[in-house]
C-alpha cells in the first residue's frame, strides 16, 4: 500500500491546545469559539518569535544593556511592524498555498533559484545552530557542567523531541519551552528597574555616548538577531505540517502578532535587567559574552539572578535549536521532494529526521573542538544573516504578488509599499554590516548618512513608477468573502511560470552577484579572524 505524500495526509488541526475536526468549518460567533479555536491554531507564530530570541539573542540583548544602559530600547518596539508585515505575508503562503517556502521559490523562479535560497538558507542555519551549542555550554557551564556532557545531552534531547512522530506532541514541548521564557519577568524584578527612565528611552531614540561604529553596529545586531531568513522558511512550512487553511488565517495572524509582542518584551526585559543590574558597577560597558553575564549577575544581584539568567539562556539556546534545525529539514525535503512532516514517524520520513539529526550531531560536535574559533563563528554568523536578509525578502515579497498563487490573497499596494521600505532598509543594514565586518575601521556614520541618501533618491524615484504604474492598472474584481476563505494554489504542475522582465532578471542576478561577493569577504575576514 502507497504511502501517501504529504500534501495527502488527511485530518484537520491537531495543536497543543486544542483540536479542529477535518469538516468543522462553520463560523465562531461566540468568544468561547473564537477562543477555543485561536488554541487550537496558536503556535507557529508563538514558536516562530519567540524562537528568535535564541542564545545569539540574549548575548546581543544583554550586550546592548551592558554596554550601553537603556539607551538603545527605542530599536525594540520598531521591529514589532517589521516583523509583522514579513511574517503576515508567510501566514498567506502557507494556509493558501499549501507547500513550503523552498519549494513555491524552486518551482515559479527555476531549480537555480531553489537551491541558491536553501544553500544560502543551509550554511546560515548551520551556523546559526552551531551558535545554540555555544548557548548551551555557557547555561551549563555556569552550573559546573562540562560541555562534553551538556552538548551532547542538549543534541540528544532535540532529537528525540521533534523524532516523535506527533505534531501536536512536538508543539506541546515548543510550548512549554516558550512558557519558561516568561522567567524574564522575574528575573526584571530582582534589578530593581524605575519605569521613569525606561518609558523614556523607549520613545527617544539616542546612544549613550552618541552614534559611532561600535554603537551603530550594535544596533544593526539587533536588528538582524531579530528578524532572520528562517523564519520566512519554518513558518510557512509549519503551518502547511498543522495544516492550517484560508479559512483559520486570521487566527493565524493573531498567533504571528501575539508572538512578535512577546518577543519584544522578552528583549526589552533582557536589556532592562542587564542595564539596571550593572549601573554604576566596574561591569558596566564590558560585555565578553552571556555566561560573562550569568558570572556577573551572581555577583552584583544574588545567585537567584544568575541562575535565572542561566535558566534562560539554555532555554532560548534550545528554542532556537530546534526551530532553526526544523526549518532546514522542511527546505530540504521542499527540494529534494521526499516527506517532511511531523505527522510521520521515522519510518515513513527517514530523510526528513535524518537530515535533522545530522544537522545537530555536526553542530554540536563542532562546539566540542578544542580550540574552535566559536567567538570568530558567533560574529560570522550575525553578519552572513545580516548580508543574506534582504535577498529572503525579495523572494516572499515577490511570491505575494503572484497571483496564480495567491489568487485573491495577493499583497494589497499599500503593502507592497510598506514591504519594499522594509526590505530596502534591511539591505541598508545588510550592506553596512558587511563593509564594517570586513572594514572595522571604516566611518560608519558617514556610510549610514550616505547609503540612506542613496536610498531616499532610489525609493522617491522607485515610488512615482510604481504610481504611474498602478494608474495603468484595471481595478481588481471583488471577490465574495466565502471564495476568499475557500480559494486554495492549484497544484503547482498547472501553473506556468512567470515570465521575467528584463529589469527583474538584471536585478536579481545583480542581487547574487553582490552576494556572492559580500560572502567570498566575510569568509576571508573570517579565517583572518581565526
Amino acid at each position: 500500500m502507497p504511502v501517501p505524500s504529504d500534501e495527502e495526509l488527511g485530518g484537520g488541526i491537531q495543536g497543543a491546545l486544542g483540536t479542529i475536526r477535518v469538516h468543522d468549518e462553520g463560523p465562531r460567533r461566540s468568544w468561547r469559539g473564537r477562543v477555543l479555536t485561536l488554541l487550537a491554531i496558536i503556535g507557529p507564530g508563538l514558536i516562530v518569535m519567540v524562537g528568535d530570541n535564541d542564545a545569539g539573542g540574549v548575548a546581543t540583548y544583554s550586550q546592548a544593556g551592558q554596554n550601553f544602559g537603556l539607551s538603545l530600547l527605542w530599536t525594540l518596539p520598531l521591529l514589532i511592524p517589521v516583523l509583522i508585515v514579513n511574517q503576515e505575508m508567510v501566514v498567506r503562503l502557507g494556509a493558501v498555498c499549501g507547500v513550503g517556502h523552498a519549494r513555491l521559490i524552486n518551482e515559479r523562479f527555476g531549480k537555480f533559484w531553489g537551491a541558491f535560497s536553501v544553500g544560502d538558507l543551509f550554511v546560515l542555519n548551520f551556523l546559526t545552530i552551531v551558535t545554540e551549542f555555544i548557548g548551551v555550554s555557557l547555561a551549563l557551564g555556569y552550573f559546573g557542567v562540562s560541555p562534553y556532557i551538556s552538548v551532547p545531552l542538549a543534541a540528544l534531547g532535540l532529537v528525540a523531541m521533534t523524532a516523535s512522530g506527533s505534531f501536536r506532541r512536538w508543539e506541546r514541548f515548543m510550548l512549554l519551552f516558550i512558557t519558561a521564557n516568561f522567567l524574564v519577568i522575574p528575573l526584571a524584578i530582582y534589578a530593581h528597574p524605575h519605569a521613569g527612565p525606561v518609558l523614556k528611552h523607549f520613545v527617544t531614540p539616542g546612544v549613550r555616548g552618541g552614534f559611532n561604529s561600535t554603537s551603530i553596529l550594535l544596533i544593526i545586531a539587533v536588528v538582524g538577531t531579530t528578524v532572520a531568513p528562517w523564519q520566512l522558511f519554518f513558518q510557512q512550512s509549519n503551518i502547511v505540517d498543522k495544516r492550517i487553511t484560508p479559512r483559520w488565517i486570521n487566527y493565524e495572524r493573531v498567533d504571528t502578532i501575539l508572538g512578535s509582542f512577546i518577543t519584544v518584551l522578552a528583549a526589552s526585559l533582557i536589556v532592562i535587567t542587564v542595564a539596571f543590574a550593572f549601573a554604576h558597577t566596574h561591569a558596566a560597558g564590558r560585555f565578553t559574552n552571556a555566561g560573562g553575564v550569568a558570572t556577573a549577575l551572581d555577583r552584583h544581584l544574588g545567585n537567584a539572578t544568575g541562575t535565572l539568567y542561566a535558566i534562560i539562556l539554555l532555554n532560548a539556546s534550545i528554542i532556537g535549536a530546534a526551530a532553526v534545525t526544523l526549518s532546514t529539514s522542511y527546505a530540504f525535503g521542499d527540494i529534494f521532494g521526499t516527506r517532511h512532516s511531523l505527522n510521520r514517524r521515522v519510518r515513513d520520513a527517514k530523510f526528513f529526521y535524518a537530515t535533522f539529526a545530522g544537522i545537530v550531531a555536526l553542530a554540536a560536535t563542532i562546539v566540542l573542538i578544542p580550540g574552535a574559533p566559536l567567538g570568530v563563528i558567533t560574529t560570522a554568523v550575525q553578519a552572513l544573516a545580516g548580508i543574506l536578509l534582504p535577498s529572503a525578502t525579495v523572494f516572499l515579497l515577490l511570491l505575494c504578488n503572484d497571483k496564480a498563487v495567491l489568487g485573491p490573497w495577493v499583497n494589497r499596494p499599500w503593502l507592497n509599499v510598506l514591504s519594499t521600505f522594509i526590505v530596502s532598509v534591511l539591505f541598508v543594514l545588510s550592506l553596512i554590516l558587511m563593509t564594517t565586518t570586513v572594514f572595522p575601521h571604516i566611518d560608519v556614520p558617514a556610510l549610514l548618512a550616505g547609503l540612506s541618501s542613496a536610498l531616499g533618491l532610489v525609493l522617491v524615484v522607485a515610488g512615482a513608477l510604481y504610481l504611474r504604474a498602478l494608474r495603468h492598472r484595471a481595478a481588481p474584481d471583488p471577490v465574495e468573502h466565502e471564495r476568499r476563505m475557500t480559494w486554495r494554489m492549484p497544484p503547482l504542475a498547472l501553473i506556468e511560470r512567470p515570465t521575467w522582465t528584463r529589469g527583474r532578471t538584471t536585478t536579481m542576478y545583480l542581487m547574487y552577484a553582490y552576494l556572492f561577493v559580500a560572502v567570498v569577504l566575510l569568509f576571508v575576514k573570517a579565517v583572518q579572524l581565526s
